[in-house]
């Protein structure tokens, strides 16, 4: 992706503009965290929690790899492959650098280090909350606004690091819990950080989001679709940590408070589902937290484009389309043209989704996962009539209802429908990972997926110098930073 040159940030205190990040954004894991005279001011503040969300737009965060990128390879919504590769099975060698097309261990190596680089900063913005916020930060409400929504970014990412490089299946998987997997990093220093079992990190992330609802209760009845909500759904609000709750508490299958959370989303966010999506095929008004990449057609052209090198594109043949859709293509419409650049000379079809982009957002959480995770924390009647009720919306009839007679109906409805409401936004690895669905993916025969395609090693590095097993000793002159 091209660089990124600047974001525009919306809140309480108006608009901050950066025509770069690198004031303060210049840190790497081997050097000082920013000087304190970043912090003398509230500009300073909120240029600092600006500069959180410019970096998650970065390739190897969500502006790439982690939404319409990496996971999208890995659950194989792409026919286009990388040049140089001749087996699509080779995204899944997580072990070895390879010489051509895939190389996804230094990609993994990249995500984790950019979303410790985004946690180190978040922690570094909380430790000077800390040490200079009553005094810069007279205003109660800006203050609480700064701490909680560093507070949601930190969990966020923590969570997104443990869906990667954590076990499968944790709700079900009586071994997942004990599982230790990554650090939780809460100080913003470069000491080593112990690998922490899956269920304290689960734990952790989800103390961050209650304290952070806490603070952010101040726009409790926040209206996302008002006009005067100051575009707030670019930022972590009240409702996208409710609706992070929803997704954190039901990948741990806590039922009951994940239902709560996603109703209290469906109920109060302002957000509903659309029935169009003309001129939108992102579905803008339904997202919850998402965030804004400038001049995003130029920043995305290498990846998604019309015209004649649509076959070098993240592009896809109509036969995988019609896979993808399933039976009710001619309703549903996910899979038109309104969502789909259709080539029907190289019978290519390419999403429209960073091509119209008006509102030029990548989608973090929208509004219809809230139904589906109320689905899965429901049953029989109840269970189908959440998910019957996005289909619907999108355009497919009644007649064509679907019946959640067991769990095990309402996942496999939900794995056809995760698939086509989130394509190319990074949330159908996860799902697949989170409910233990291994074997042949249906748009792509070929491909059987496996446990060991689901669990990210640590990358070298780390395990050199990032944590500590017990009994090792650190090597005191490392200064490397997670």
């Amino acid at each position: 992706m091209k660089k990124i040159l600047y974001i525009f940030i919306f809140g309480l205190t108006g608009i901050i503009s950066f025509s770069s990040c690198s004031d303060w954004l210049d840190v790497a894991p081997q050097t000082d965290l920013p000087a304190k005279e970043q912090f003398e001011t509230v500009n300073g503040f909120m240029s600092a929690l600006a500069g959180l969300y410019i970096t998650m737009t970065n390739e190897n965060s969500y502006g790439q790899d982690l939404s319409f990128g990496l996971v999208e390879q890995l659950a194989q919504m792409y026919d286009k492959i990388p040049d140089g590769a001749n087996n699509r099975n080779n995204v899944y060698i997580y072990d070895q650098e390879t010489n051509g097309g895939y190389n996804t261990k230094g990609a993994l190596a990249n995500i984790w280090q950019e979303q410790y680089h985004i946690i180190a900063n978040a922690n570094n913005l909380l430790k000077w909350i800390d040490l200079n916020g009553d005094a810069v930060l007279t205003d109660t409400i800006t203050r609480n606004m700064l701490r909680g929504e560093a507070l949601a970014i930190r969990a966020y990412i923590h969570f997104d690091l443990l869906r990667g490089w954590g076990p499968m299946n944790y709700a079900n998987n009586p071994d997942a819990k004990d599982m230790k997997c990554i650090p939780y990093r809460t100080v913003a220093d470069n000491s080593k950080q112990p690998l922490l079992t899956a269920e304290t990190i689960v734990k952790n992330v989800i103390d961050d989001l209650e304290k952070a609802k806490v603070l952010l209760s101040y726009e409790k009845d926040l209206d996302l679709s008002h006009y005067n909500s100051g575009n707030r759904h670019f930022r972590f609000n009240y409702h996208a940590i409710n609706a992070t709750l929803a997704r954190v508490h039901s990948y741990a299958g806590n039922k009951e408070k994940a239902k709560a959370y996603a109703l209290d989303v469906i109920r109060n966010s302002g957000r509903t589902l659309m029935d169009d999506n003309d001129g939108d095929p992102i579905m803008s008004n339904e997202v919850i937290c998402g965030l804004s990449i400038h001049e995003m057609s130029d920043n995305m052209s290498d990846h998604f484009s019309d015209g004649e090198k649509i076959d070098t594109k993240n592009y896809i043949t109509i036969n995988t389309r019609n896979l993808l859709f399933g039976g009710t293509i001619s309703e549903d419409f996910r899979a038109k043209s309104s969502a789909f650049i259709i080539n029907n000379g190289l019978q290519l079809a390419i999403t429209l989704k960073y091509i119209e982009n008006e509102n030029e957002i990548i989608p973090l959480i929208r509004l219809p996962e809230m139904y589906y995770i109320a689905s899965l924390s429901s049953e029989g009647e109840d269970a189908a009539a959440y998910i019957n009720n996005v289909r619907n919306k999108r355009g497919i009839s009644k007649t064509n209802n679907i019946r959640c007679d067991s769990e095990e109906d309402c996942i496999k409805e939900l794995k056809n429908e995760y698939r086509k409401e989130f394509y190319a936004e990074g949330q159908y690895f996860w799902f697949l990972k989170t409910n233990g669905l291994t074997g042949t993916l249906e748009h792509s025969p070929e491909i059987s997926l496996v446990e060991d395609n689901f669990i990210f090693p640590l990358p070298d590095r780390e395990k050199e110098y990032g944590w500590t097993e017990e009994g090792e000793e650190e090597n005191e002159d490392d200064s490397e930073l997670q």
